[in-house]
């Protein structure tokens, strides 16, 4: 196995699902195949746009792109990919951080290799990446983030140093990273009901919600999350509401929620409020999962007491 940087062009002809399946042309088709089951990091190009390092994901298989000769798609393991916390610059202090892009005199090389659609990460490159995009500390500035002063953190604990792919996979952490980057993504705003409430000392009271649970197939991608109120999450998982396929339209279980718990709720348009960046926005396939297998059905043992 390898671990690899993915280039990644949002106008490109190539039809990538970045937490799905990347996909890529014949002459990479070896490279991305001694990935399979490893990390890759993606990677936007300076002509494409700012972002630099964004994400990581690893890759579960690889198959031919139906329909589509001399193409390939890597297909994504479902739960693995995660967007950086923080865009990873192409260059640190004028250097690249990737060591086979660094010429014999310490400057950028040009040309070839930098243009390159797939390149081979080093374990360490990988590391310097991750560590810069998703930080060891980052439950702890989440935990701080609108409290800064905790009786219980005067004396600021070593930082338990886990190793990268440990980091990764562990669910408390990536839950963290996906809440930030989708409340971020909503700018702190409920999709529904479109306010953006915050308490006394600043905290947002706008939660995240997986539209297609980790558990049932979904990824921790920002365009599977929506930003939601307590109340409005808590419906949204137990199928109360939906959106329709028009991507923006509120669906609202008729026969199970009182008209005035509707008007009181939801905005008065009844259209979802989306992110500024359309590339953030709930992905038509992941919406029709939940209407197909969440809504109309009420989860859980709650009484309905809407009084």
């Amino acid at each position: 196995m390898v671990k690899l940087v993915l280039m990644h062009k949002a106008e490109s002809l190539y039809e990538d699902e970045l937490d799905v399946a990347y996909d890529f042309p014949k002459q990479y088709l070896k490279a991305i195949t001694q990935a399979v089951g490893d990390w890759i990091v993606y990677y936007e190009p300076v002509k494409a746009g700012p972002r630099g390092y964004f994400a990581v994901a690893k890759i579960s298989r690889v198959i031919e792109k139906p329909d589509q000769a001399g193409r390939y798609l890597a297909l994504i393991e479902a739960d693995s990919y995660l967007s950086f916390d923080v865009e990873v610059p192409r260059l640190s202090e004028g250097v690249p951080l990737e060591t086979a892009l660094i010429d014999p005199s310490g400057m950028p090389k040009k040309g070839g290799l930098v243009q390159s659609a797939v390149r081979r990460l080093p374990e360490a490159d990988f590391a310097r990446i991750v560590n810069w995009g998703l930080p060891q500390d980052l439950e702890r500035q989440e935990a701080i983030r609108y409290d800064p002063v905790q009786p219980e953190l005067h004396d600021a604990p070593v930082l338990f140093e886990r190793p990268v792919i440990e980091r990764l996979t562990r669910r408390a952490y990536r839950d963290v990273a996906f809440r930030r980057k989708v409340r971020e993504a909503y700018d702190f705003r409920c999709a529904m009901s479109g306010l953006q409430l915050r308490n006394g000392g600043g905290r947002p009271e706008v939660q995240t919600a997986h539209i297609r649970p980790v558990e049932h197939g979904g990824s921790d991608a920002v365009r599977n999350g929506l930003a939601l109120s307590g109340t409005l999450h808590w419906m949204f998982d137990r199928g109360l509401i939906s959106v329709a396929q028009d991507c923006e339209t509120i669906l609202v279980s008729q026969n199970k929620v009182p008209s005035d718990v509707v008007s009181r709720l939801l905005r008065p348009d009844g259209k979802l409020v989306k992110p500024a960046d359309p590339r953030s926005a709930p992905h038509p396939a992941n919406l029709r999962w939940h209407r197909e297998n969440v809504f109309g059905q009420v989860i859980g043992d709650e009484p309905l007491n809407w009084g």
